[in-house]
């Protein structure tokens, strides 16, 4: 889509501006880019396109956003005010909203972890699916990978649907993660297993469809113009999954599809734990792997679930059950 033509609002010099200058300093800004061009959107289709924007037509926007979550809300309305104060630089009597009315944050969602047991259960039962030739010959299929890709490599959900054929090499057994977050690429060695399933998918593609170029995703669709899977044709396809397989949250939801880089993560840290390995010395090498500028983005995904202090506690008592000294019942030291 051309931006020139994208942005028909009385906003839209500024904001194109301010795309280039943030893009100018290295930023992707894309996600915040559709922010704003559905603000300008939104006062362009106004009855009465304002002049300029004002605390009057934020907060009609803002309220056509009450849909959204707490959270998802409060990103796209600091967008906003962010653009905001950009153009106050130059328009000093520029509206710039009010931050104290804003949405409070609510507390993240904790994530599901998944077991190995789980993921064999899903698999199975997506392998008890019948594929429709005609309208989705490899909906299973690539479910299938989908959930061995995320589970085992971590890789995000945007990473998984942008993978082609050309970013695996059969012969190293290696993926190409390619231009993702933070503008980093990053190659990731597969299990042998993992890379067989990989083939195995590819086999298939070729067979169903064999005009397929390497360039194209590997996660074919036929819907969309015969584009790569998106998230939610992904999420319909694991409800179905979870709920035959009895996989739910606490709380009674199923888990989400970016829960198994979360738990790729804290499974990472038990393996090393029950290896005897120096989990300080992984953790750098863990943040690179999931293609993280800062390891502090990693600690993020590193969860106490009852697996890991078992693990943890295991270690402990091993380097230093011999020096920690129980208290008497009497609470006199022994």
């Amino acid at each position: 889509m051309n931006k020139e033509n994208s942005f028909r609002a009385v906003l839209a010099k500024d904001i194109l501006r301010c795309i280039a200058i943030k893009q100018s300093l290295g930023r992707d800004f894309e996600s915040a880019a559709r922010v704003l061009f559905s603000l300008d959107r939104f006062l362009f289709e106004l009855r009465k396109p304002p002049a300029d924007l004002g605390p009057e037509t934020f907060q009609q926007w803002s309220q056509a956003l009450e849909p959204l979550s707490a959270n998802t809300r409060l990103a796209r309305m600091l967008v906003v005010r962010n653009f905001c104060i950009y153009r106050r630089r130059v328009a000093q009597d520029c509206f710039i909203p009010d931050r104290s009315q804003f949405p409070k944050a609510c507390p993240l969602l904790r994530p599901y972890i998944f077991s190995e047991g789980e993921v064999a259960r899903l698999l199975g039962h997506c392998d008890a699916q019948q594929e429709n030739p005609a309208r989705s010959p490899l909906r299973w299929a690539g479910t299938r990978l989908s959930i061995i890709l995320l589970y085992t490599t971590g890789i995000r959900r945007g990473e998984l649907f942008r993978l082609t054929p050309q970013d695996y090499d059969a012969g190293n057994r290696t993926l190409l993660v390619q231009n993702s977050k933070f503008h980093k690429s990053r190659l990731l060695p597969l299990p042998d297993d993992v890379a067989k399933e990989v083939d195995r998918h590819l086999r298939a593609r070729r067979l169903v469809y064999p005009a397929a170029l390497a360039t194209e995703p590997l996660l074919w669709s036929p819907y969309s113009g015969d584009c790569a899977y998106t998230g939610s044709r992904l999420q319909q396809n694991l409800r179905i999954l979870f709920d035959r397989a009895g996989i739910k949250k606490v709380d009674g939801r199923r888990p989400r599809i970016h829960d198994f880089r979360h738990s790729f993560t804290v499974n990472a840290l038990i393996r090393w734990y029950r290896a005897g390995v120096d989990v300080q010395v992984k953790l750098p090498l863990l943040a690179t792997w999931l293609g993280h500028v800062s390891i502090l983005s990693t600690y993020h995904y590193l969860h106490f679930v009852e697996d890991l202090r078992l693990a943890a506690g295991s270690r402990f008592i091993t380097s230093y059950g011999g020096v920690v000294i129980a208290p008497a019942k009497n609470g006199v030291g022994r």
